[in-house]
């Protein structure tokens, strides 16, 4: 057994083991201390970022986009980032059973609600999955799952059938960026599926994997790293070249987006069972944890001239962790489980504002676009949605699956 496994890891065959081996013995009491230690640090930053909603959330009226000196700053309308201050509030509603996070859950998810029908954006799976989705998913109330299908039948109109994907941005009408692709759209996807699931119409979940399939051909390079974007003729549909805006250059590697990859692909695996999806989505972990330095925070770009000295991204860790607990699962490879945990406890030790008493947000150290020098070491909402999913999946699987559906076909 490796090190890392018995660093982080009790299997059921070393416990069997040790009843006649006092070697053995030792190693699985050392197991399961360590275990004991991780799942204490886990439980220790979910507290932490529960702590927090509890006091900044109920003087929240809009949609955190980011922080500046610490403080959150807002949307009206919640951007792109909208449905991850209600699904922060539906995580630490099942994580603490406050009925308050789900009262305030419930009401800024009801902001959303003119989202809907907004068909200038690709982002609406990151807007209604964590809040429209999920509220249906815990409350049974209609209102919900059918704001999330027309939410779904909005994005649909974003799809390209001569190229085969779904328009990043821009309104339909716009020109400009017409033939641009993205690799966050992976993550917009699953609600697509939802939406098939639910109506048992399978064109929503037919452009999801064309989109998917129109990524994986363009998207990953022979070593698993990606571009940000990838560009094509909007009209014939055939493939320009790989382009990037929040990473360094088009022949870098934006963590994030990778990030992106690896938790899409998997997740668009889990509603299909297509083995190339998955395949896809370990050749993309792959490479992002062979750039991991040693204290496990991600790099905002792999392939930067500074990198991996450079300013992190611990919004691109968080949510690659969530991935990479799904592919350990669906490919029975535990290393993949072990980076997840390694990830997650790093961030809960070396990333949360903890030190801060003015602090607004659970997630330091995080970018969201060097390029533009916007968001520079700061906080995001994905990244405390994110840390919480992480740990919630770690600690009580099923608090997750309530909320997001970690099922698969």
């Amino acid at each position: 057994m490796s090190v890392s496994r018995r660093t982080l890891l009790t299997t059921a065959a070393g416990a069997a083991v040790a009843a006649s081996s006092p070697t053995s013995a030792f190693a699985a009491t050392t197991e399961a201390s360590d275990q004991a230690t991780v799942n204490r640090t886990l439980r220790q930053a979910a507290d932490y970022a529960v702590a927090k909603l509890r006091a900044v959330a109920p003087g929240v009226t809009a949609f955190p986009v980011g922080t500046k000196f610490e403080k959150w700053t807002y949307s009206q309308n919640g951007d792109w980032v909208g449905g991850f201050w209600p699904g922060q509030l539906w995580l630490a509603w099942l994580h603490s059973g406050e009925e308050q996070f789900k009262t305030l859950a419930l009401a800024s998810a009801e902001k959303l609600a003119p989202r809907q029908n907004d068909t200038g954006t690709h982002d609406l799976g990151f807007l209604f999955y964590p809040s429209w989705v999920t509220a249906w998913r815990l409350t049974g109330d209609e209102k919900w799952r059918a704001g999330a299908i027309q939410a779904a039948s909005s994005l649909i109109k974003r799809y390209n059938p001569a190229g085969k994907f779904i328009r990043a941005w821009g309104a339909l009408t716009d020109p400009n960026n017409a033939g641009r692709v993205i690799m966050d759209t992976m993550m917009n996807l699953d609600l697509l599926a939802f939406a098939s699931r639910q109506t048992g119409d399978p064109r929503y979940l037919d452009i999801a994997i064309a989109h998917a399939k129109t990524a994986q051909r363009n998207f990953p390079r022979p070593d698993g790293s990606t571009p940000h974007v990838f560009d094509f003729d909007p009209v014939t549909g055939a493939p320009i070249g790989p382009n990037t805006v929040q990473g360094y250059s088009p022949a870098s590697c934006w963590s994030r987006g990778q990030a992106w990859g690896v938790y899409g692909f998997t997740t668009i695996h889990r509603r299909t069972g297509d083995a190339e999806f998955l395949a896809t989505a370990r050749r993309l972990a792959d490479y992002a944890l062979s750039r991991l330095t040693a204290d496990h925070v991600p790099v905002w770009d792999y392939l930067a001239p500074q990198a991996p000295d450079d300013v992190k991204d611990a919004s691109a860790g968080v949510i690659m962790a969530c991935g990479l607990l799904d592919l350990a699962e669906l490919t029975h490879r535990p290393q993949y489980r072990e980076s997840a945990l390694r990830i997650l406890t790093a961030v809960s030790r070396t990333c949360l504002t903890t030190k801060s008493a003015r602090a607004e947000a659970s997630v330091a150290r995080c970018t969201r676009n060097r390029p533009a020098e916007d968001g520079v070491e700061v906080s995001l909402p994905y990244a405390d949605y994110y840390l919480l999913e992480g740990i919630l999946r770690v600690l009580d699987r099923r608090k997750v699956d309530r909320a997001v559906d970690l099922s698969s076909v």
